[in-house]
């Protein structure tokens, strides 16, 4: 780990409190000229640290920058994760996917300020503005098969869904099949790519992607998703997008490392506001109403349509006819 990682490792454990450039410098075994260079280069990276005579430095709560080790530090080692932060990537998905292909190993975690090519489901256009959202792919390598591939949108959507009441203090709520709404709007998209082997049939790599919109953009949302889309937070500050990152991929590694015994399902289901509704659903060329009854244990959606039959549905489109609050 460089000086500077180290410097910024130290000032994020004491965000908001002066920590003096004898004692940080004293820690690392390095010169006060070092760590002066540190903080300068810190600086130029986007960080809001004060410095003083007889003080030392402190790192602002006023700034967010995403940050290579301010996520890195508060993953659990235990998970052995590499953390890659980018300030622009046509879409962290195809970063990680093209990664993957290189046989870049498990635990590749790629966390991106802005998308200028990100995307969603049915390669839908995910809107990926500057520096107030998180864009976020991890690269995974389990031997499962599709079926069971399919549970990694939804422990994402977990883990999102935990991460956010716990960094944000808000309830989060989970929009079969992939999608978190807090406030009534949606703040979160979830797409997992997958490749597999052609002879076996099993996974030879998976990558969900993770956008999270975290604060209001500049110019607010494009005219087709204003109606519908919503942030975590109205003011900016306090390191919330490296601890929300962070939280993010524990969570989903304490699923995912354990994702046979399926203990993501519960929490699934309790944060799930379509059953219980009236919907409209696409499914293939099938579009009708229904009413949504149950997420089964295979997370398909139980319907029952108007005509008193019922069907499961394992992947499409629902909109929920009421507002989910």
């Amino acid at each position: 780990m460089s000086t500077k990682q180290q410097v910024i490792c130290i000032l994020e454990e004491h965000r908001g409190s002066w920590v003096s450039g004898e004692r940080i410098a004293t820690e690392l075994g390095v010169s006060r000229a070092s760590v002066w260079k540190a903080v300068k280069a810190l600086r130029d990276a986007g960080y809001d640290i004060e410095g003083a005579s007889n003080k030392g430095y402190l790192l602002s709560d006023a700034g967010d920058p995403l940050s290579q080790v301010g996520i890195q530090h508060r993953l659990l080692p235990s998970y052995q994760m590499r953390v890659e932060v980018h300030e622009e990537v046509s879409s962290t998905i195809t970063f990680v996917r093209e990664r993957a292909e290189a046989g870049e190993p498990e635990g590749l975690v790629v966390v991106a300020g802005t998308q200028t090519a990100g995307r969603g489901r049915f390669g839908r256009p995910f809107f990926s503005p500057r520096d107030s959202g998180i864009y976020l792919s991890l690269l995974l390598r389990p031997r499962l098969t599709p079926k069971e591939s399919g549970y990694l949108t939804s422990v994402a959507a977990v883990a999102v869904a935990e991460a956010i009441e716990k960094c944000v203090g808000k309830q989060a709520l989970i929009k079969w099949v992939n999608d978190v709404y807090v406030d009534g709007r949606k703040v979160c998209g979830i797409l997992t790519e997958a490749s597999f082997g052609m002879e076996t049939g099993m996974l030879d790599y998976a990558v969900p992607g993770i956008g999270i919109n975290v604060y209001q953009p500049e110019g607010g949302f494009p005219t087709d998703i204003a109606a519908r889309a919503g942030v975590l937070v109205e003011e900016r500050g306090s390191g919330l997008r490296n601890q929300l990152a962070a939280e993010v991929v524990n969570r989903f590694m304490s699923y995912y490392l354990h994702l046979s015994e399926r203990t993501f399902l519960e929490p699934y289901r309790a944060r799930s506001f379509v059953p219980g509704h009236d919907i409209e659903f696409t499914d293939g060329k099938i579009r009708a109403s229904a009413y949504a009854l149950e997420v089964d244990d295979d997370l398909r959606l139980r319907v029952r349509l108007g005509d008193g039959s019922e069907m499961y549905l394992q992947s499409g489109e629902v909109s929920i006819k009421v507002d989910p609050r």
